[in-house]
């Protein structure tokens, strides 16, 4: 894999990372208030599993498991 495209992935998969932090903090945030919109949290926890499935794309793809 080329510097320049390790380089590329390790940016978006901080980028993604920190998004799904963000949701992480939106989600609690939504959940602890009484009076929450749940197909509004259920919106975001979905956001966040298919965030943190790219996640472990872009990990595979830098750090492949290589068996000996």
């Amino acid at each position: 894999m080329a510097q320049m495209d390790s380089d590329a992935l390790r940016m978006q998969l901080a980028q993604l990372r920190q998004e799904h932090r963000d949701l992480d903090v939106a989600v609690d945030a939504l959940a602890a208030t009484t009076n929450h919109d749940a197909l509004q949290l259920q919106r975001l926890k979905k956001k966040k599993l298919m965030i943190k499935d790219r996640i472990t794309v872009l990990e595979d793809q830098l750090f492949p498991d290589i068996i000996a």
